[in-house]
């Protein structure tokens, strides 16, 4: 299997797209970058530092001046803000509620898909968010969409919390992700969309191992297509 493959993975929180893309960049043997992990990282930087999110140039200059890495520990993915692991903090509910307003700055956009842009050079990788087709990798090998209904995803998401002892009401939750679907989805600055050639995924009723393994089999038709194509 050639290893110099773009993948691009889009879809709102609580799809499995997170999960999915982390696996399937395994089974692959690619990078992983979990792009929704770089806007939280900035905000948590922004709300610890107490800039006000609603003085974008501001949050602009603490975006330009942040360092964001990921290193693996065994099989997990973990996020380092200027050299601190945060993996566990930006996934906070204080989070959630401030980091739409974050992503959508467009000089904080700007500052991160070039980043994320040069982290892809060279292929061999798959990247998940919410405008990684439409925006950030417009010309990757391959694109996917992946969606659920909003009560399965609100449980999806409340399940994640509870693992890291965070303990919310489903209904609060639920409300979370609809605001956030809809200012992700009427935001100018790239919207929430699936890319006109992505492949929609529908997950309300597949497991992580089904969403999987249906991507790892369309890559290993791509790449069976570019070698008889060859």
């Amino acid at each position: 299997m050639k290893k110099n493959l773009s993948i691009a993975i889009d879809g709102p929180s609580g799809s499995g797209k997170s999960t999915t893309a982390r696996l399937v960049a395994q089974k692959l043997g690619y990078t992983y970058v979990d792009t929704g992990a770089m806007y939280r990282a900035i905000t948590l930087h922004v709300l610890n530092h107490d800039v006000p999110i609603k003085d974008k140039s501001k949050v602009v200059q603490a975006a330009a001046e942040v360092q964001i890495q990921f290193t693996r520990t065994g099989q997990r993915l973990e996020v380092l803000l200027d050299g601190k692991n945060v993996t566990d903090a930006i996934r906070e509910p204080r989070i959630d509620k401030a980091v739409g307003l974050v992503s959508e700055i467009p000089g904080v956009r700007a500052i991160l898909v070039n980043l994320q842009r040069s982290l892809a050079e060279e292929g061999g990788i798959v990247m998940e968010g919410r405008d990684i087709g439409t925006r950030v990798l417009p010309k990757a090998d391959l694109k996917f969409y992946m969606d659920a209904d909003l009560d399965t995803r609100a449980k999806r998401r409340q399940e994640q919390l509870e693992s890291q002892g965070i303990d919310v009401e489903y209904d609060s939750v639920k409300q979370e992700l609809k605001t956030r679907d809809k200012r992700d989805s009427e935001r100018e600055e790239s919207p929430l969309r699936p890319a006109e050639d992505a492949v929609r995924i529908d997950t309300t009723h597949l497991s992580i191992e089904e969403q999987v393994d249906f991507i790892v089999e369309r890559v290993r038709q791509y790449d069976l297509q570019e070698v008889t194509s060859t």
